[in-house]
């Protein structure tokens, strides 16, 4: 695995020799005149997988300073942690965006257009790409609405300079459709083995990927349940039909401490950098996070957070306090006061995690909840919080949650069929914490936990919690299919107003 991640290194460095730099404009982020004619398609593979588990850059700007904090999951008194506040900073809010278009975008566009071509790889590469190819587009399009979908990436292959931002409803649809279609090409033929070790997420495992593809499909559907339920419904139930991810098969890439940026965990990257024991709180556990799991004696809680340096128990520091404020806060007035995040589980290796044999077990019992599944919401609602415990013996070996500590909290914890769909909800936010991107659409979608917004001085929301980041505000004067992109949403030119207005979806 080191090797191959030394190889990919190679592959980076020699890509990004060929391509012209980044800038505002979607010419230049289309375009790659000076691009290499033919890459390996298993290199290629694997380096969209890394670029879209991302870069220190887009992670502690997007995932981090935005939607940890607008989630409540962490605290913080940094002001120029924007999301804590409300505040809106353009290149922080733009980062997923300017990012994976320059980078994954382009290249999964370009790998796809030669498995096509027949050029090169086998139908089962093809259908793993296009499965891929979701996941990029789907993190893109929850976070910031109607998003260049169906024309993007194809400058160079296609000479189209400035896509089209397309609607989230056609974006939602083809997104399904592409993955009923990729499932469908992963052959049992042993003449089309796919990506093999070069696929970082299952090692080419096809019966691996297509659970994968139905667990994705699982949760866009899911993602439809409030604006288009008989939609909802149908893919739901068909991804149940297919075969979801089964317990041991989440879907996560593996980071190394090297020997480049690109190797390591964007999130671990950050926290390494700014989750010491003492300085201004960049940034702590919250409140809100914290005494949840205090509710419930979640033995989480010791996973995920260390003890504060001045106590003996967690505390979570409030969400919306600066430095001053800081100083008239009842439950600790320094950032000593307050649980850090474990830094076991935010190592520059430590894995990056897409789709979860918890999130899928969980969005499973809500759908048994809604009728579109005859399976028993109970035991799927215990399985998805059995493999949340699980799951955090990946990030660390010696973090072990013994079966009788998850029985008694099961025990002490039981699932309420009058209350299921925020017990599910909760155990959602809980399950993906650090997979801040999800954790903000489905608290959206489903408004569980139901949190508490902060009223810091001089907001852009008038003090709500935002429902979506924002677009890049260069783009407006670059590509002109941005502004029917806006008057379709309703939204104006005054970019921070933007925060607040729903996504198709979100109802």
């Amino acid at each position: 695995m080191k090797q191959l991640f030394r190889n990919i290194t190679l592959v980076a460095v020699a890509l990004m020799l060929t391509t012209t730099a980044c800038d505002d404009g979607f010419a230049e982020l289309n375009t790659n005149p000076n691009a290499a004619i033919e890459i390996n398609p298993n290199f290629q593979f694997s380096w969209i997988q890394l670029r879209t588990s991302g870069e220190r850059y887009e992670n502690w700007r997007a995932v981090l300073i935005y939607s940890s904090t607008m989630m409540q999951h962490l605290a913080t008194t940094c002001g120029y942690w924007s999301g804590d506040k409300y505040f809106y900073n353009a290149g922080y809010s733009s980062s997923l965006f300017d990012r994976q278009y320059t980078q994954a975008v382009k290249d999964i566009q370009d790998l796809i257009a030669t498995l096509e071509s027949g050029a090169a790889g086998d139908q089962t590469m093809l259908g793993m790409a296009r499965i891929w190819r979701t996941v990029i587009f789907h993190r893109l399009t929850d976070v910031y609405g109607d998003i260049p979908y169906s024309e993007a990436g194809k400058g160079f292959i296609e000479g189209i300079d400035f896509p089209v931002f397309d609607s989230q409803e056609f974006i939602y649809k083809d997104m399904l459709k592409e993955l009923e279609e990729g499932i469908a090409q992963i052959s049992d033929d042993p003449n089309q083995p796919g990506f093999g070790s070069a696929d970082f997420l299952f090692s080419g495992d096809k019966g691996k990927w297509r659970r994968f593809g139905y667990s994705m499909m699982l949760r866009l559907g899911m993602r439809m349940s409030e604006v288009d339920p008989a939609e909802a419904q149908k893919w739901v139930e068909k991804a149940i039909q297919g075969g979801t991810l089964q317990a041991g098969e989440d879907a996560f890439i593996e980071h190394t401490n090297g020997p480049e940026g690109i190797n390591r965990n964007g999130i671990g990257e950050v926290l390494d950098l700014t989750n010491g024991s003492a300085g201004e709180g960049c940034p702590r556990l919250s409140a809100t996070f914290v005494n949840w799991m205090k509710d419930h004696n979640d033995p989480r809680l010791d996973i995920i957070g260390n003890l504060p340096v001045n106590g003996t128990e967690h505390n979570g520091m409030p969400n919306g306090l600066d430095t001053e404020t800081l100083l008239d806060n009842p439950t600790g007035t320094s950032a000593d006061d307050f649980s850090t995040v474990n830094q076991a589980i935010v190592k520059v290796s430590s894995p990056m995690m897409f789709l979860t044999v918890a999130e899928s077990e969980l969005l499973l019992a809500e759908a048994a909840v809604r009728g579109w599944h005859s399976g028993s919401a109970q035991q799927h609602y215990e399985n998805g919080i059995r493999a949340a415990m699980k799951n955090w013996e990946r990030f660390d070996a010696s973090i072990v949650v013994e079966d009788a500590v998850i029985d008694q909290y099961l025990a002490d914890n039981p699932f309420d069929e009058a209350n299921a769909m925020q017990q599910i909800g909760e155990q959602y936010w809980a399950a993906t914490f650090l997979n801040e991107y999800e954790t903000f659409s489905n608290w959206r979608r489903t408004g569980y936990p139901e949190l508490t917004p902060v009223d810091y001085p001089n907001n852009v929301t008038g003090g709500t919690i935002p429902v979506r980041l924002v677009l890049p505000q260069g783009e407006l004067g670059v590509n002109p299919n941005m502004q029917d992109a806006l008057n379709r949403q309703s939204l104006g030119t005054n970019f921070p107003d933007h925060f607040s207005v729903p996504v198709w979806w979100d109802k």
